[in-house]
């Protein structure tokens, strides 16, 4: 039976029969765990997302975060979800058993995180920054900043968050106007405001410690002359208890299109001169610790923008397949014929079908970039750790910008298939959309994204990361190829890869010329059709897997025919699940790929209407 947040099912396809989660517990760091140990934890989210956090979905949306007497409050049913949250052991599953985590991989984590995350999102941020903000701490910190802060993040006990935007410097970090003035004692005043600080203010803990970038007196302007600090929202003793207040104020809640569960807050550090905060690395070197936590972030929220698409996959599907209305085609003429379902309708099963096709697709590229990081943390051979680091860091803009990009047209989709009533709160649709769209924005613009990608992530280590990527793509393409029912599918995706890399090509000549600027106006375009490339590539891959599982069973069972193994479609769930695999990957690749080298002739057409035309021209 569904839950209604995540097919269960395909994430286990992709931990056990595609990525082969198994292999990872072969290596000395994840070798306590099973593939039965595996399942139970898959078990155990699923009871936690479905009977502790879903409840407060709706619950969460509408009651909000109340702000009162510089003092915000969280939603009422949020408070013991997260004492049952952390009590669970769900506040760093991904760390170290040394610092409280359960030491799980990567990919067993988030394929957790992801029925969490489609349950409720805006939850999930609080114990999620906590988690980004400690680990910066465990890799950074000193021993003495370890024993005050960090043991107490990971358990949940405190709070955690990132400070980076400001109201006047929100993508140009190197603008920011926080500073930090040196103490006698080593430590620094900090003084500034930060602005949209994603659980910035609660009161799920009794403290908040905040990573803040500042620049140090004197230091130079720009990037390279910012560091971060370890600011408490409450001073701590030598002891370990809460001292007074650090001078650290919420001046507001922003009241947002969505995700009104998590507090979004303006912080004013230092208002009265009193808030201290102690230096977390090296000076000048904050943006190096903090992109650790970003880079992190990046890919959590492609997991959350995966989590709301899937519900609203979910959701869709179950209505689809209860509301019934009008008769079908082909019975219009007949006076006895009865209304069905409208999953019987072609327009209905042509948009869940994509949306089908792009959750499964999201979930495949990001359980990929969350094993990549695995294989990269397990390893101590230098070449192979940076393989599959290269490979982790060339996908997480694609885990954040195509997959958030697409899940919401998912969430609209969703929406349509519920007609008026998707537009309604009385159906889940509406928040779903309005929760969605902040994936496209926060932790770096989608535009900032595709910058990224084209600007640095294609160009690293000399393009030695797309070529490992590109030679797993054409390993899919031989192997498809060698499929009666894939091979004509397998076209489509080296049609659209060649076109892609060749398109990579001209963009690199472009950034040596007088063109130099193309490349930047076609980073978003870019980001789309590479974003299709590797989308096609896992869902092809998985077919691949499906075909050989589903060939077997009918062996097994005789299904010798066409009329038998449709037959079987209809009465065994391992055969209709492998068709469904196979059916969405063929889907994506006729319906996707074709159109990837028209993009691409567009863009190498090299027009530059967008930079050209006068800025009088826009209407105001």
């Amino acid at each position: 039976m569904s839950n209604l947040l995540v097919n269960v099912r395909d994430q286990q396809f992709l931990l056990f029969e595609q990525f082969r989660l198994e292999t990872l517990f072969e290596r000395e760091k994840f070798s306590a765990y099973t593939a039965d140990d595996a399942k139970m934890m898959i078990n155990e989210a699923e009871k936690m997302a479905v009977n502790v956090l879903l409840p407060t979905y709706v619950d969460g949306d509408r009651e909000g975060c109340k702000f009162k007497d510089g003092k915000v409050s969280a939603p009422k049913s949020f408070h013991a979800a997260y004492k049952k949250f952390v009590e669970g052991g769900w506040a760093c599953p991904t760390r170290s058993p040394e610092v409280g985590g359960q030491g799980m991989p990567n990919l067993l984590g988030n394929a957790c995180m992801e029925l969490f995350q489609a349950a409720n999102y805006p939850f999930v941020m609080y114990p999620g920054l906590t988690n980004g903000a400690a680990a910066l701490i465990e890799v950074f910190g000193t021993e003495e900043q370890k024993n005050k802060y960090m043991y107490k993040m990971f358990s949940g006990e405190w709070g955690g968050t990132m400070c980076l935007t400001e109201p006047g410097a929100g993508s140009d970090v190197g603008a920011l106007k926080t500073t930090a003035k040196r103490l006698p004692d080593g430590k620094f005043l900090i003084s500034g405001t930060k602005c949209f600080i994603s659980s910035g203010d609660h009161d799920l803990t009794d403290n908040i410690i905040h990573p803040v970038l500042a620049r140090i007196e004197g230091d130079p302007a720009g990037t390279a002359g910012i560091s971060i600090f370890i600011v408490p929202k409450f001073k701590v003793k030598d002891d370990g208890s809460l001292g007074e207040s650090n001078d650290v104020q919420t001046g507001n809640i922003e009241h947002k299109m969505g995700i009104h569960g998590n507090a979004t807050c303006t912080l004013l550090f230092g208002e009265n001169g009193k808030c201290v905060g102690e230096l977390l690395g090296e000076e000048k070197k904050g943006l190096k610790v903090m992109f650790q936590m970003m880079n992190e972030a990046r890919l959590e929220v492609g997991m959350q923008a995966l989590g709301v698409s899937s519900a609203s996959l979910e959701r869709a599907v179950q209505y689809a397949k209860e509301r019934v209305q009008s008769v079908p085609v082909w019975e219009m003429k007949n006076p006895e014929a009865k209304s069905v379902a409208i999953i019987e309708h072609a327009d209905v099963r042509r948009d869940l079908l994509w949306m089908k096709s792009r959750v499964e697709a999201f979930r495949a590229i990001l359980y990929y970039t969350s094993f990549c990081l695995d294989m990269a943390e397990s390893t101590d051979d230098k070449a192979e750790h940076d393989k599959w680091l290269g490979l982790a860091e060339l996908l997480i803009p694609v885990c954040k910008a195509w997959v958030s990009d697409n899940a919401m047209i998912v969430c609209s989709k969703g929406m349509d298939v519920l007609g008026g009533y998707g537009f309604c709160a009385e159906y889940p649709l509406e928040q779903f959309l309005r929760d969605c769209k902040i994936t496209t924005i926060y932790e770096g613009t989608n535009g900032i994204q595709s910058l990224d990608l084209v600007g640095r992530k294609l160009g690293s280590k000399k393009g030695a990361n797309v070529m490992n990527l590109a030679g797993e793509i054409l390993t899919t393409i031989a192997k498809s190829k060698e499929s009666n029912a894939l091979k004509t599918y397998a076209g489509f995706l080296e049609e659209a890869g060649n076109a892609v890399m060749d398109l990579a090509l001209t963009m690199g000549q472009w950034g040596k010329s007088s063109s130099f600027v193309l490349p930047i106006l076609n980073a978003s375009l870019f980001m789309d059709i590479f974003g299709d490339v590797v989308a096609g590539h896992f869902l092809l891959q998985g077919a691949l897997v499906a075909e050989a599982k589903v060939e077997a069973i009918y062996a097994a069972k005789g299904a010798d025919t066409i009329g038998k193994k449709r037959a079987l479609v209809h009465s065994d769930a391992d055969v209709a699940f492998y068709e469904g695999k196979i059916a969405t990957a063929k889907f994506f690749a006729q319906e996707a790929l074709p159109t990837v080298k028209a993009r691409c002739e567009a863009m190498k057409f090299g027009d530059k209407t967008p930079i050209e035309i006068a800025t009088e021209s826009f209407a105001v």
